[in-house]
């Protein structure tokens, strides 16, 4: 599984972070994926808590 889909699974799983949200910001970092979490940030898909739960993630990963 390449870490994009397991980045997608953590958030739609552990997050609760809806499908349409992470679509979005897919498409708007398409060039960088690493970017989608700053993505779901900058465009309020995420909290502040929620963003911290996901670098905490990627730190794991």
């Amino acid at each position: 599984m390449k870490a994009t889909d397991q980045l997608v699974h953590f958030l739609k799983e552990e997050l609760g972070i809806p499908s349409g949200a992470i679509s979005l910001a897919l498409r708007h970092c398409e060039q960088t994926p690493n970017f989608l979490a700053m993505t779901l940030w900058q465009y309020g898909l995420v909290t502040l808590d929620q963003l911290a739960q996901i670098f905490d993630w990627l730190e794991t990963v």
